[in-house]
């Protein structure tokens, strides 16, 4: 099961454990799902806010439709 979180600091300190990022962009929401050895876990932003994220990102990215 997925945990979500809601803070960029944290998501920037699980992208050192993070194998892969992928991307769902909705209507004016975009989820960023990032997978752990052992959890997935996802941080629901603006498109502004994710685009600013995916600069930090050295993992290999996934764009889900």
């Amino acid at each position: 099961m997925p945990k979500q979180i809601f803070s960029t600091e944290e998501f920037k300190k699980l992208l050192e454990k993070a194998t892969e990022c992928r991307i769902v962009r909705k209507e004016d929401k975009v989820k960023l799902k990032l997978r752990t050895p052992k959890m997935i876990y996802v941080l629901v932003t603006s498109k502004k806010e994710s685009d600013a994220l995916l600069k930090h990102v050295k993992v290999e990215i996934k764009e889900i439709e």
